[in-house]
């Protein structure tokens, strides 16, 4: 099955993911109520939100991991929901996911949890290939020759720039960051931060933030969305949702 972006008529720009309508319950707990967002080609969105409020659900959803009530996801043009197993994989190829966790394996060392995600799809490359795509993957995020360390030799900005080369061996067209600066010093979350910039300048991609990091989201944000009550109660950019009288809005700013 193949992949098609659908390109929106009204701005001309390519539609990476269209979430419609999106409701998901646990229990009595209505998590994500008639939930909208749009994400376009090259385009950074931050989905600013409190503890507990679905930030993290949302995009376990984009990626199968959840299955939502009701509601439309769309991926790169594919209906999310209706996928077969393999179908869903090679979406997940093109989607990269950088877990809050970082998700390393312990016993592997950085090569080794570098070639995973190309075993994983069962990507044949020859050893020059690998070799070429472990450097670079290495290179771009600013650590080179770590090639033979392992995880427990990391710090915690270290791992997380190993596990965003993870994800970026596999040339991903989108990226999901879950809340990436979080247990960060404030100097290693501005690091990562830029460093999400220049994979967007680099790559191009299209990425969807969650993160409560004000100075994260000031950075690396083109377009906010709040997500409040489980909807998506406002949008616009830094400085338009921090101008807003809204005092729900002005929370999150001030």
């Amino acid at each position: 099955m193949g992949e098609t972006a659908e390109i929106d008529r009204a701005n001309g720009r390519e539609i990476m993911i269209s979430i419609q309508k999106l409701n998901i319950t646990f229990g009595t707990n209505h998590v994500l109520r008639d939930f909208n967002l749009t994400l376009y080609k090259g385009e950074n969105i931050v989905v600013l939100g409190k503890s507990g409020s679905g930030k993290s659900v949302l995009i376990k959803c984009i990626i199968g991991l959840l299955k939502a009530d009701s509601g439309k996801i769309e991926v790169l043009g594919q209906s999310i929901p209706e996928l077969n197993s393999s179908e869903l994989d090679h979406i997940r190829m093109k989607t990269g996911f950088l877990f809050q966790s970082n998700a390393l394996y312990d016993s592997m060392t950085v090569r080794e949890n570098l070639e995973f995600p190309l075993r994983r799809h069962g990507i044949k490359k020859s050893k020059s290939e690998v070799d070429f795509l472990v450097h670079e993957a290495l290179t771009n995020v600013g650590l080179p020759n770590t090639e033979n360390m392992m995880p427990a030799e990391l710090s915690g900005g270290m791992k997380k720039r190993i596990a965003l080369a993870r994800t970026l061996i596999l040339k991903p067209e989108i990226i999901l960051y879950d809340e990436p600066t979080t247990g960060l010093d404030p100097i290693t979350g501005k690091e990562i931060s830029n460093l999400m910039i220049d994979v967007q300048q680099k790559y191009n991609t299209s990425s969807i933030i969650i993160s409560h990091d004000i100075y994260c989201v000031k950075l690396v944000a083109n377009r906010i969305v709040l997500l409040i009550d489980g909807k998506c109660y406002a949008e616009g950019t830094y400085n338009e949702l921090k101008s807003s009288l809204d005092q729900k809005v002005k929370s999150f700013f001030e």
